[in-house]
């Protein structure tokens, strides 16, 4: 009885949470290399923590939790394989692509969070101007992926050469880090798209 009530009061992001933990336990047996496993998954575990540590003060919305964990799945998937090794069954090829998009994918996936940082500074009221609702999550977004590519740098030339290249996943590409940030760049641009849509005809007032 306590089983079944217990399971009438989960939420979406419990299920998320619970799914997490499934794919992350899955994933974490046998991975391309610990090395890297660890480098790719210790950023999103702390992504995963610190949202379920805030949940009972803080919750957004269904949309932003599934936008949220699309970063957190895609990134778990990534870590076990490595980004340039996720299979794609030929799918990259028929698009086009000469190289495995999957990191690419992923990194639009990290604008998602712009999202999540809008529908923050919206309901706590921390800002009174739609401009500045807008503008931080995106320059958020953006400085988050620059700050990212440095530490994807720093693993590269400190850890193990082949763990630190396949971190770095560049697949060869110089411009790899640049386009990584215009992913991240475009994924918020397009969050946000998805924010004011859902939003529209509200101003944000403290």
């Amino acid at each position: 009885m306590n089983l079944l009530k217990f399971i009438k009061e989960l939420k979406l992001p419990h299920y998320l949470l619970i799914l997490y933990i499934i794919i992350f336990t899955i994933l974490g047996i046998n991975p391309y290399g610990r090395e890297i496993w660890l480098a790719e998954n210790i950023p999103i575990m702390l992504i995963v923590l610190g949202l379920v540590l805030t949940y009972k003060k803080f919750q957004f919305s269904n949309t932003a939790y599934i936008l949220m964990s699309i970063l957190i799945f895609m990134h778990t998937v990534g870590g076990h394989y490595t980004f340039a090794r996720v299979p794609d069954f030929g799918l990259w090829n028929a698009l086009g692509f000469e190289r495995n998009m999957y990191d690419r994918v992923a990194h639009f996936s990290v604008g998602f969070y712009a999202f999540a940082c809008a529908e923050l500074l919206s309901k706590k009221k921390l800002v009174n101007s739609n401009w500045i609702l807008y503008l931080f999550p995106l320059f958020f977004i953006i400085s988050v992926a620059g700050f990212y590519e440095l530490f994807e740098w720093q693993f590269a030339i400190m850890g193990d050469p082949t763990a630190g290249l396949e971190v770095l996943g560049s697949q060869g590409d110089i411009w790899d880090a640049q386009k990584d940030i215009l992913a991240d760049t475009f994924g918020a641009v397009f969050s946000l798209g998805i924010f004011a849509f859902l939003n529209r005809g509200k101003k944000n007032k403290k």
